[in-house]
């Protein structure tokens, strides 16, 4: 079987909250019996996206298994792509990545957009992918994963700064049935819909995690969780070509 696991959302920041929890995930990790195929982190790498905090996340995500960052709207694309990538003249283009592994595609998109907290594929973006996919073999899966969910997910607060534009992208997979689900981050909270007839796997926040709408709030600007654990998702292809996710919160030291 194939698994890959998630996390998202580590917003670090230099100082030692974000940090710690981003430590905990990695140490359970790296702790695991079993090496996994890849370690997707699927966005908001930094909070400001500065030199300072990219250095930090190198070395704070550096783990035992194969690791792929993406950018999310806390991200700035030259020093992500700097420092994290090793560049050394750095464009402001869309950081848009493949790793192709033994038995399967994850093909990771770009969705943010400089300046803004809302997402958008970009055109090169939809025609990289496009090309992936076409280039992939039918019998390989295709994980297509970028920051920001294409759909409304229920939370207003995340859902006013979504994806948009993803008919685009819902047209592109109408015409690779070898592409097998489509994962994220942005929300903060572990969730499981549909997209464009996929799966869209929501990884869970790791500095945080969404308070829902029908949750008890202090006040209408109350929006996370500061006291909650972190997680990670596990998604496993098995022999069959069957997709099946795990959620699981991490526990420092345990």
């Amino acid at each position: 079987m194939i698994v890959i696991a998630q996390l998202s959302d580590v917003h670090l920041d230099g100082g030692p909250r974000a940090a710690e929890r981003t430590r905990a995930v990695v140490e359970y990790l790296d702790g695991l019996p079993y090496d996994l195929d890849a370690v997707l982190v699927s966005g908001d790498i930094a909070d400001g996206g500065t030199a300072a905090e990219y250095e930090e996340a190198r070395k704070a995500l550096t783990t035992r298994h194969p690791v792929v960052l993406c950018p999310g709207n806390h991200d700035e694309r030259v020093a992500f792509r700097r420092v994290l990538l090793g560049e050394a003249d750095p464009s402001a283009e869309p950081v848009d990545q493949v790793l192709r592994g033994e038995g399967f595609v994850l093909a990771v998109c770009d969705s943010s957009v400089p300046g803004e907290h809302h997402g958008y594929l970009a055109d090169s973006t939809l025609a990289w992918l496009d090309g992936i996919l076409t280039d992939t073999p039918h019998e390989v899966p295709v994980l297509v994963a970028f920051h920001h969910p294409p759909v409304e997910l229920h939370t207003p607060y995340v859902d006013g700064i979504r994806q948009f534009g993803q008919e685009r992208l819902a047209g592109l997979a109408e015409r690779h049935p070898h592409l097998l689900a489509f994962l994220c981050g942005h929300a903060h909270t572990a969730a499981v819909t549909t997209f464009a007839g996929r799966p869209l796997l929501v990884a869970p926040g790791v500095v945080s995690t969404l308070r829902l709408p029908w949750e008890t709030r202090t006040d209408p600007g109350h929006h996370v969780h500061l006291d909650e654990p972190p997680a990670v998702a596990f998604h496993v292809i098995g022999d069959d070509g069957r997709l099946t996710t795990h959620y699981r919160v991490v526990v420092a030291g345990r």
